[in-house]
């Protein structure tokens, strides 16, 4: 059975930054996108319904969601099934739980437990 990993959440004042980074144990060799949703406190959302942060295709593209664009960078690397997020000039309404996406070429999605940000203003 796999599982997504994550790791780096925290609190911090805004403005700050904190990396999050998330590995499939035991590893997958082929991930097609690998990114990251999140979730507001107090809110109930189905998997497919939560908000994009970034995503990064197996072909090296990348997608963020727009209120994170300039602010925030996501990396993937394939030989350690690991993907991470760097977050800059964090803001309290970046506030919420995190979740690790992989998706493989075959169609399996998997999801993390999710891990939670915390921006204090």
């Amino acid at each position: 059975q796999v599982q997504l990993v994550e790791s780096g959440g925290g609190s911090v004042q805004a403005g700050g930054s904190l990396r999050l980074s998330c590995a499939a144990s035991p590893p997958l060799f082929n991930i097609n996108v690998m990114g990251w949703y999140r979730q507001a406190p107090g809110e109930e959302r189905d998997e497919k319904e939560r908000e994009l942060v970034a995503i990064a295709h197996g072909g090296g593209g990348r997608n963020y969601g727009e209120s994170v664009k300039g602010r925030f960078s996501i990396s993937r690397d394939n030989a350690k099934s690991t993907v991470h997020l760097e977050m800059n000039s964090l803001k309290f309404e970046d506030t919420g739980v995190y979740y690790c996406y992989f998706s493989t070429y075959i169609g399996t999605d998997y999801w993390g437990q999710g891990t939670q940000v915390t921006v204090s203003s």
